[in-house]
């Protein structure tokens, strides 16, 4: 994906520019899409727009998720569990991009909600194992069948070359979702460097003026 050049003298240029004006100094000094660029910002409002109605199709199959309110975070982890059972709570939080504290809070809301259960390792005791509860698994596993026979009887009424086409989209999405996830993480990592330096600086500052 392209990235704007130029960066250094926009950051000035909104650095000297009241709050106000920023934005609009800030827009103009960026150039035009390239052709290049304007063909990737269709592919991807394409791509939106395409999961988005599948999305939407697989909803009028059935109930989104089994297990009434779940927040975002407890769903993704059952998922993640029911993909890989017998998983740690450190591996999970490395799938999931998270804090292990937070897969472990997760984990306690889970368990007494009785779709959660935790195994001590055979091993070693102190890493607990994350398994779906019977109720849990066998729930899961009917909302799942009900969708993939829904995809799947849609996928039959195409012809092979369509069908082809889809298959070979799988593995693309797959590093698209990566490359997503990269770029986020390193985002992330920048605002909390920017962070960590503005505060060691505001401390330096409160020190020198003791």
């Amino acid at each position: 994906m392209s990235s704007v050049p130029d960066e250094a003298p926009v950051q000035d240029a909104i650095e000297d520019t009241p709050l106000e004006e920023a934005a609009v100094t800030d827009t103009s000094r960026v150039p035009a899409p390239s052709l290049e660029d304007e063909a990737e910002l269709t592919l991807a409002e394409d791509l939106l727009s395409g999961i988005g109605a599948l999305r939407r199709g697989l909803l009028r199959c059935g109930p989104d998720w089994p297990f009434g309110p779940l927040t975002g975070a407890q769903a993704e982890l059952l998922r993640l569990v029911r993909r890989e059972p017998g998983i740690s709570v450190a591996s999970a939080a490395a799938t999931l991009r998270v804090a292990p504290n937070t897969v472990s809070t997760l984990v306690r809301q889970l368990t007494a909600a009785e779709l959660l259960r935790r195994d001590a390792d055979a091993s070693d005791r102190r890493v607990a194992r994350l398994q779906l509860t019977a109720a849990a698994e066998g729930r899961l596993g009917a909302w799942r069948d009900r969708r993939s026979h829904a995809v799947a009887a849609a996928l039959r009424t195409l012809p092979a070359d369509q069908r082809a086409v889809l298959t070979a989209v799988v593995p693309a999405l797959a590093a698209l979702t990566n490359h997503l996830e990269a770029a986020t993480s390193a985002t992330s990592a920048i605002t909390s460097a920017t962070k960590a330096a503005t505060n060691s600086a505001q401390e330096a500052a409160r020190g020198g003026s003791q």
